[in-house]
């Protein structure tokens, strides 16, 4: 299983969001890249980043932070936040980003999501974001009149390498996964699922890796960790063991 210990940028600061709530944030005191840092220090191999900036302007906000975590740590990164051009996905791939994150781009023109996969094979991960099943835009701010799983269906032979599930009624808040929800998810795609929003424990990891024959690849982890409810070296070992 893998595990993507996770960094969202706001004003160049670590932050967390409530329920994807830009008015209901928590700052870090710890810089972006010693946060990586940390990360990798402790042997993680993979990392979400989110450029919550970029998010809402639809810019490359935070490409300079990012462009140095990715050069000097030498870590695999998926990205998401504001990437709604092809150019935009070619500036991330051309710094070292492993994969590139689009979630409202691809949810509004699907054309865009097929073209960005016949591009950039094998480097496109498609993020839904759900409240009770519909899918969110926009930053979390807008309500699409479309189910996930309506949608997974539509764009299933697309050829994205990785599909990320949050449930944003629990992304923020340690109230445990949707597990439920991400296993009706993987059981449809064509391509691997990561668990996201709402991992409280290392109880919450070791349930989500027993699913990895159900085709779950991994989970992302983010409050928890910042919050010390998780410590890095536990769940290190959940990802080797």
């Amino acid at each position: 299983m893998k595990i993507f210990p996770a960094i969202d940028i706001k004003d160049k600061k670590c932050v967390r969001l409530l329920k994807g709530n830009f008015d209901n944030q928590t700052i870090y005191e710890q810089s972006p890249y010693d946060q990586a840092s940390k990360y990798k220090d402790e042997g993680f191999l993979n990392l979400h980043m989110i450029d919550l900036d970029g998010a809402l302007t639809g810019e490359l906000v935070n490409l300079e932070i990012i462009e140095n975590i990715v050069k000097k740590l030498n870590i695999a990164i998926e990205i998401g936040g504001g990437i709604r051009s092809i150019e935009k996905i070619k500036t991330y791939l051309n710094i070292g980003i492993d994969k590139v994150i689009l979630g409202s781009a691809a949810i509004k023109n699907p054309d865009f999501l097929s073209q960005a996969c016949i591009e950039f094979k094998d480097r496109i991960a498609l993020s839904l974001d759900a409240k009770k099943g519909i899918l969110s835009v926009s930053g979390w701010k807008e309500t699409t009149n479309q189910t996930a799983v309506d949608y997974l269906k539509n764009v299933n032979n697309y050829g994205f390498s990785r599909v990320i599930y949050t449930d944003i009624d629990r992304d923020g808040t340690k109230m445990g996964p949707n597990i439920e929800e991400t296993i009706n998810i993987a059981q449809i795609s064509s391509a691997p699922v990561v668990v996201s929003g709402g991992v409280s424990s290392i109880e919450d990891v070791k349930r989500i890796k027993e699913l990895n024959n159900l085709n779950i690849e991994g989970v992302i982890v983010g409050k928890s960790i910042y919050d010390g409810d998780i410590m890095l070296r536990e769940l290190k070992e959940q990802e080797s063991a």
